[in-house]
């Protein structure tokens, strides 16, 4: 679980130096919050696609597996995944092998990779 919070933090945190960006660095900005959520879900769905990790994922040396046998986690999964994440609860609800409702639901699961 310390990987995971770990990487999610780490996510969180680039997604907000993005955001920063399409603010113009305003740090009062109503929409910062937003722009740093919308920019967080993009990172995660492309990344999780193109290479099965997210750049905190990647720090932490997790990795994110399909569990139904297929190659590869589609981007509608690696969306759906995020929008889960997103809801903060989702993920809190694990079964005993430690999976959240978000990776059951989109059938895949979390693996260390180093």
């Amino acid at each position: 679980m310390a990987r995971r919070l770990l990487a999610l933090l780490l996510d969180w945190l680039i997604a907000g130096g993005l955001a920063l960006l399409f603010v113009k660095g305003n740090l009062l900005s109503p929409t910062l919050s937003s722009a740093q959520l919308l920019t967080w879900i993009a990172i995660g769905t492309v990344a999780v696609r193109l290479w099965r990790f997210t750049p905190g994922q990647y720090l932490a040396g997790l990795q994110v597996a399909p569990a139904d046998g297929t190659n590869s986690v589609g981007i509608g999964r690696a969306f759906i995944r995020n929008l889960l994440i997103a809801l903060i609860v989702p993920p809190l609800i694990t079964d005993v092998d430690g999976r959240g409702l978000h990776d059951r639901v989109t059938r895949t699961v979390v693996i260390r990779s180093r």
